[in-house]
């Protein structure tokens, strides 16, 4: 599966790519604020068309169909789609935007891929572990694994959205030994705690299943976790959503090798 994936994700981005570089991404408003462009359509498209192709029993809940009003029926078993992760960094030709598909299973994100088009960087996680690999034209990707670290002795190293922050999170850091503070967009901030090049990733604010259910699988195969406020593991599936709304997330701690709660509680001790 995850091969397939792979190759689905990488075809997207090169229709993104083109639409990319071209001087109309056709960029416009949604009902709830965020931004759409024709390369968000034009990629989700393909993925679809070949999902479904691929596995025609496994319902998929497309970020873009979903703003459109059609939500298919799930149960335990569905993939989760962004197209294009990161919009607004797309617009703004940042170049920090990904593909992500993931594949939930009773609740939890089983199978995940993350191609960030504009490097050619791809991750991948799933039973046998997590993965990167740089893709160059045709040719194989060479994968190699990847391990979030545990929690450095020497302090934090943070890493927050480009756009999201205010008191919560301020209060949150405080409780924590934190020696730097990295920001970056979209799904990629759960792909460097995979690769052990930051250790948390605190989210306060709006999110979507679609957003991180790859990163999350991605993270979960290296060894780190993703847990909602309580501390429980951070679950998708029917009926799940916040004030409403389906698909919503709660407030979540992404990390390494690491439970976050006791690294707060021996902070607080030392």
């Amino acid at each position: 599966m995850l091969d397939t994936l792979v190759t689905i994700a990488r075809d997207a981005g090169a229709v993104i790519l083109d639409i990319y570089r071209s001087a109309d991404l056709g960029a416009r408003r949604k009902g709830d604020g965020s931004s759409v462009t024709r390369a968000d359509w034009a990629a989700e498209t393909l993925i679809l068309e070949r999902l479904r192709a691929a596995w025609p029993d496994i319902p998929v809940v497309a970020e873009e169909a979903v703003s459109a009003g059609q939500t298919p029926h799930v149960e335990s078993q569905f993939f989760l789609v962004d197209p294009l992760d990161g919009t607004a960094e797309f617009i703004r030709r940042s170049g920090e935007f990904t593909v992500n598909i993931a594949l939930i299973e009773d609740g939890r994100p089983a199978t995940g891929v993350i191609y960030l088009p504009t490097t050619g960087e791809v991750f991948r996680g799933g039973p046998t572990g997590a993965f990167k690999a740089q893709l160059i034209a045709d040719e194989a990707p060479a994968w190699s694994a990847i391990r979030a670290r545990a929690a450095p002795e020497a302090g934090l190293t943070v890493i927050t959205s480009r756009r999201s922050g205010g008191k919560a999170l301020d209060a949150y850091l405080a409780g924590l030994p934190v020696a730097e503070t990295v920001r970056a967009s979209s799904s990629l901030k759960l792909c460097r705690l995979a690769e052990g090049t930051a250790d948390i990733y605190p989210r306060f604010g709006r999110t979507m299943a679609w957003d991180i259910a790859a990163g999350h699988a991605i993270l979960s195969a290296a060894g780190g976790g993703v847990r909602t406020l309580d501390g429980r593991p951070l679950a998708y599936g029917p009926g799940r959503g916040v004030d409403g709304e389906l698909f919503a997330n709660p407030d979540f701690i992404a990390s390494g090798a690491f439970d976050p709660a006791d690294l707060v509680r021996r902070h607080a001790s030392s």
